[in-house]
Order: structure tokens, then sequence, then C-alpha cells
């Protein structure tokens, strides 16, 4: 028999009731998001907390690529929650297990989920009118949320129904327009973001913007905002072959020329056992 006897006067660090301390090497969602390099070779990054971003280009540009980075650095986060509705399924799913929601092309279960988070919004916004806060912080008890939405296009004009498209729309619009302040965060992707795929009413409600290649300065246009092509900012430049390569417009307001970092099957493989340790660990 074993003479292990516990010792039930071992001191254990004492932390403030209720508070989980962060397991080494996770990241939050209010630091800057590694993106990529620019054309100095300077690391990019996005600061997403209290913001939104559309992402757009031609199929196989890069939309997904960049995405993928977007979602990556919050997996790895232990104070955000992922929301992931991706229309081809495959792009999203390897972050499925990390996810507190997945949806794939099934536009019943994103509008059951979209509606969800509306809920959520509504309850947060609640919480700051009885705090008298403009904004829910890390103290306020409320987990931060990335909603990823890749093929967006798919649910707002392709699958479902002309109700459903038009729902989908609106939920997608109110979460964009009043997240913000409630620690929601919205990134989409779709190809040319034009006025029957994006109503302009929610186009212009992301703040940033992420333009890859564009057969047209109109389509430039759509994506980075209206006259930046006519300032010599436009996706046209870029070269076919140049994949990954974008326009960011975030921080400063002015277009930044950049090549986002490539995370293939393995490495993203990787960072979901990593991110689901960590997410256990707190």
């Amino acid at each position: 028999m074993s003479s292990f006897k516990p010792n039930r006067f071992k001191v254990f660090p004492r932390r403030e009731p209720g508070v989980t301390p962060v397991p080494k090497g996770a990241l939050s969602i209010y630091d800057p998001i590694y993106l990529g390099v620019d054309t100095r070779g300077k690391s990019v990054y996005v600061t997403l907390m209290y913001r939104n971003i559309l992402i757009g280009g031609e199929p196989g540009a890069g939309k997904s690529v960049a995405l993928g980075n977007i979602v990556s650095h919050a997996a790895l986060c232990t104070d955000v929650d992922l929301v992931l509705i991706d229309g081809k399924i495959v792009e999203l799913l390897p972050y499925a297990p990390v996810a507190e929601e997945f949806v794939g092309n099934d536009i019943t279960k994103a509008l059951r989920v979209l509606r969800k988070l509306q809920a959520d919004l509504n309850e947060r916004y609640l919480h700051l009118a009885r705090t008298g806060r403009k904004k829910i912080t890390a103290d306020d008890g409320y987990r931060a949320k990335l909603v990823a939405i890749d093929e967006l296009a798919y649910f707002t004009v392709t699958v479902g129904t002309k109700e459903q498209q038009e729902e989908f729309r609106t939920l997608v619009r109110d979460i964009v327009a009043r997240g913000r302040a409630a620690g929601i965060i919205v990134v989409a992707a779709t190809q040319r973001p034009s006025a029957d795929i994006v109503p302009t009413s929610l186009r212009d409600l992301f703040g940033y913007r992420l333009a890859f290649r564009c057969a047209t300065d109109s389509s430039s246009d759509i994506i980075l905002g209206t006259g930046w092509a006519s300032q010599g900012h436009t996706a046209v430049d870029i070269e076919p072959e140049a994949l990954g390569v974008g326009l960011l417009r975030a921080e400063g307001g002015f277009p930044r020329r950049l090549k986002t970092a490539y995370l293939n099957d393995r490495h993203v493989n990787q960072i979901v056992r990593r991110a689901a340790h960590l997410r256990r660990a707190a």
C-alpha cells in the first residue's frame, strides 16, 4: 500500500474570486491580429475588437486564406467565442472543434444561429443601459464573439427562399450595425459584393475592407469604398498570379497593399489542437 499522504496544509496561490488565469501562450481578441507583410516588408496587423471587416475579390485570389488568418488568431484566444458560417463548408470546418457554433450550407440553421446572436445582442445592450456603459469590456462578464461568414453571397442570393435570404441579410445587417459596442465582431468574405449580393445599407457598415484582385475598378471600389480607384488605389493592378496580395483599408483610412500570410492544412490542424488545449485550460 502506498505511504503517500496528501499535504492538507499545502498553500496555493490566491486569486480573485471568479477569475480564471489565462493559460500560458493564449492570445486575446483585444490583441492586434497578424495578417501578413506590406510592400516594405513590414508586418501588418489589424485590431478587430469593436470593428467589422469585409473581404472581397475574385475566386481564388485569397479571401478564404485571409479569413482563415483571422479565425486562427481568434481560435487561440481564450476570451472570444467563434460562430462560423461557411457556405462552402470546407474552409472553416477545421475550426469547428473549437467553435461555439458551426453552420455549413444550411440556411435554416444559419438563421437560427443569427437569431440567437441577435437575442444575445439585445441582452448585452440591456446590460449597457443598466450600467450606463457605452460598450462591453472584458470586465462586464460577457465574452466577445467573432462571427465569420464565408461565401456571404451563398446565403443572400443562392440558397433558400426569398424570405429566408431577406431575413439573413436583415439579421446580419443588425448584428454588424449594433454588434461593435456589444463585443460582437463580424468578418464576412464574398466575391464582388454588389448591391444584389450585399445591400449598400449592409456593405457601408463595415469599417474595415480588404480587397483582393478584381476585374474592374468599379468592383474594387465596391469593396474598398467609392472613389479609391480614381485616386490610384485599385485591386485591378494586382497580377492574377499574385495570390494573397490585396489592399487593406483599416487603421489610417488609406488602402495599404499587403501579402497575406499563408496557413496550410497542417498549420491549421496544429493551431486547432493548440486552441482546444488552451480553451480547456481556461
